[in-house]
């Protein structure tokens, strides 16, 4: 096959990218030209191993002809339809689909464009029911330091990751954050802490200082993923679920990264058994080959904003241009039929002890502080050196360099494989890990 010629400085002018020192990787630029499976293809035919599943999204590999020829055949048949009093079947038939995953109740399903889209739309949820039920002062989210809930203003707003809310402002009022459970004694800990859990209390103080019949909901991520893999305490999210029904405030659990396997089960809701009334979902939806989000409600909190609507009118007034798309719903039964077919569920769990034993051998390294693993997501996280996180941005290119990718946030590198992963491919993102670390 041959290589696309390299690109130049002056041709990648035009584009903005996101979260990137644009000035330096126009200078020094890392592309991709194709995929294949766990591994990526640089245009000068270098192979890359995929350690983050692109962006926690590629669960089943790249380039699934299933997905690609579903999507070619939808947009040949119907490119789009508008989603506002239309629709088409394949809607009907994903949101279906994705329900037969999500914990029993929560069975209806709004379909959005994105993670950040479907944090949004959940707050709008809560707050919609909570004035049908009757009580429209709740008004307050509960969220957590060290939390990612998107990019757009509620979810900025919702975040708790500093660098990606101090440049824009105050965000939207009334938004109070819970401690995180990023605690020393918890260090080098596999799957779920020990030590934390009182941490949940935290929600009870907010409902004694506001008034528990103020808040509207908590969104909590089972586990932090952004921010670097950061697993709840045991016993953790049981006493947010208590302390949410005592004070009658919906729980709302972001599952955009746990979701569709990544926590070893089809979500985290059923990886540590606690059940939420909104879930958020998106990235592996349709395994990242196109846009889509969701967010599935409890049926009762449909039932209660659509009834309270009028007989022939609109009951919620929201909704995206993009929502529910042809092409997006057509990759995202493919991707229901693989998920099924190759039980990727079952793939995560098993392989998630070798996973965990692979990643948490690299505590060996003196330049490693600590090793979170859960499932199949991990969170290296480096010594820093000189500013906070540039040790882990220099690590991301190296490992790029050296035929790895990973996301990283800060000085935490992130280790996510796709779910069709092989204990073999798991030993080669170690020897990459193993030869860059063992530089510092």
């Amino acid at each position: 096959m041959g290589h696309a010629d390299p690109i130049v400085e002056s041709q990648m002018a035009p584009y903005w990218m996101p979260f990137t020192a644009n000035k330096e990787f126009k200078k020094e630029p890392r592309l991709i030209e194709r995929a294949e499976g766990v591994y990526f293809y640089t245009p000068d035919g270098r192979r890359i191993i995929d350690a983050s599943s692109g962006l926690f999204c590629v669960a089943a590999g790249h380039c699934r002809p299933e997905i690609s020829e579903a999507v070619y055949e939808q947009l040949k048949t119907l490119d789009y339809t508008a989603p506002f009093l239309r629709s088409h079947t394949k809607a009907f038939e994903l949101a279906g689909r994705v329900a037969e995953y999500t914990p029993e109740d929560l069975n209806r399903v709004f379909f959005v464009n994105s993670g950040s889209e479907s944090v949004d739309t959940a707050m709008k949820m809560a707050l919609m029911y909570h004035r049908v039920k009757g009580e429209p002062q709740r008004q307050i989210f509960i969220s957590r330091e060290r939390s990612y809930h998107g990019v757009n203003f509620g979810g900025l707003s919702l975040a708790g990751m500093v660098n990606n809310r101090r440049a824009f402002g105050l965000g939207l009022g009334g938004v109070y954050h819970m401690r995180h459970t990023l605690l020393p004694e918890n260090k080098f800990t596999r799957g779920q802490p020990e030590h934390g859990a009182e941490l949940a209390d935290d929600l009870q103080r907010f409902c004694e200082l506001y008034g528990g019949e103020n808040i509207a909901a908590v969104f909590v991520e089972p586990t932090a993923g952004s921010f670097g893999c950061l697993p709840p305490p045991k016993g953790y999210l049981n006493r947010l679920r208590e302390i949410c029904d005592a004070n009658g405030i919906l729980l709302v659990f972001d599952e955009v990264i746990c979701g569709w396997g990544r926590m070893g089960a089809n979500f985290g809701a059923q990886a540590f058994g606690v059940t939420p009334d909104i879930m958020t979902m998106a990235k592996a939806i349709t395994n990242g080959a196109q846009p889509m989000g969701a967010v599935v409600a409890r049926q009762g909190i449909y039932d209660a904003i659509t009834d309270a609507g009028p007989e022939r009118g609109v009951e919620f007034f929201h909704g995206y241009t993009y929502s529910g798309h042809p092409a997006a719903c057509a990759a995202g039964i493919a991707m229901m039929d693989i998920i099924a077919k190759e039980r990727l569920v079952d793939k995560a769990a098993a392989l998630a002890p070798a996973f965990a034993d692979a990643m948490h051998a690299l505590e060996e390294f003196d330049c490693v502080s600590d090793v979170r693993s859960i499932g199949l997501m991990a969170g290296i996280e480096l010594k820093p050196e000189g500013a906070p996180g540039a040790r882990g941005h220099a690590v991301q290119k190296a490992l790029f360099d050296r035929g790895l990718h990973q996301k990283n946030t800060g000085d935490v590198l992130l280790i996510a494989p796709p779910l069709i992963s092989t204990e073999e491919h798991i030993a080669e993102i170690s020897d990459h890990l193993k030869a860059v670390l063992s530089t510092l």
